[in-house]
């Protein structure tokens, strides 16, 4: 893995050496970063899930303000600090070692309202995002015109709404698909 673009691109990323961590390839993240085009310099970043914070660098490399970033495995935690030290973005993010239904539970911890929201849950999990990403909770979260993207598996079909976010538009890649959600209910650039 490596930083695809901006600031610190061409930089390697410590990736995971077991299964148990499934980072968003680059291909994919390429694709995420096209899509979010101009809504990322100097906007704030939530990475749920953050993994090996892959997204989370990528953002600050390419202009965001600040990402906060949220993982709860251990040995994912472990990659994501070893990235930002070897990147050098350690005041630029900020890490919660919490689960996302912790973290989504504390408003009073969040660096919000976010501008961009990227969500990728363990495949088996993408239908919990319906039950924790709850009205009052996008509300709080997102910002008049946020959007919010989902990776999930391709056979999977996300709800038309979460929350307050209305699903925009679906983006495939191989067997990776990612939802594209909008607070105000369209996806302008």
């Amino acid at each position: 893995m490596r930083v695809i673009s901006g600031t610190y691109r061409g930089r390697r990323l410590r990736g995971p050496q077991g299964s148990l961590i499934r980072p968003t390839s680059d291909r994919v993240r390429e694709a995420l970063f096209s899509i979010l085009g101009n809504r990322l310099p100097s906007g704030r970043v939530l990475d749920l899930y953050a993994g090996t914070g892959a997204i989370g660098i990528e953002a600050i490399s390419r202009g965001a303000a600040h990402v906060t970033c949220v993982e709860s495995e251990i040995e994912a935690l472990k990659l994501l600090r070893q990235n930002m030290l070897d990147c050098g973005v350690g005041h630029h993010i900020t890490v919660y070692a919490h689960t996302v239904k912790q973290f989504l539970n504390r408003p009073e911890q969040w660096e919000g309202p976010y501008d961009i929201v990227f969500a990728d849950p363990p495949y088996a999990l993408v239908h919990d995002l319906e039950s924790l990403l709850t009205q009052t909770v996008t509300e709080r979260l997102l910002t008049a015109d946020s959007w919010l993207v989902v990776e999930h598996a391709e056979k999977t079909l996300l709800p038309v709404s979460l929350g307050s976010a209305a699903y925009v538009r679906r983006y495939r890649y191989g067997d990776t698909a990612l939802s594209l959600y909008s607070s105000s209910g369209t996806a302008s650039r």
